[in-house]
């Protein structure tokens, strides 16, 4: 598969937002917020990222090592996106793959991460 154009958000809609990325790289991270959260993650340099609303409805959280700024909606509480860096540095969006419309998460092979090794 390629990289293609998705629309996503979060559960109440005030966040949406189009990104172009490859499903096929999707990761499943077993560090304690993705556990607990149940997120699957594909990312995408941040460029093929536009938010298209919701930014005043945005709240962050951080931990451990400060790198991904977790985007959560503040009517909400789903966290549909989250803004980070690479391991080269590069500024990434992280698209939590089950906020994308219209997606078979059950035809997905998530890579699994060792995150809780970080």
């Amino acid at each position: 598969m390629t990289a293609t154009t998705h629309t996503g958000g979060c559960h109440c809609g005030q966040v949406r937002y189009a990104v172009t990325l490859d499903l096929t790289q999707a990761i499943s991270c077993n560090c304690s917020i993705c556990t607990k959260q149940g997120f699957i993650w594909a990312f995408a340099p941040i460029g093929q990222f536009r938010l298209d609303s919701g930014d005043g409805m945005l709240t962050e959280y951080t931990f451990n090592k400060h790198v991904i700024r977790h985007q959560f909606c503040r009517h909400c509480g789903t966290e549909s996106f989250a803004r980070g860096k690479a391991p080269d540095g590069s500024e990434v969006a992280a698209i939590n793959v089950r906020c994308i419309d219209n997606v078979d998460i059950g035809a997905l092979e998530p890579k699994p991460v060792d995150g809780r090794s970080f």
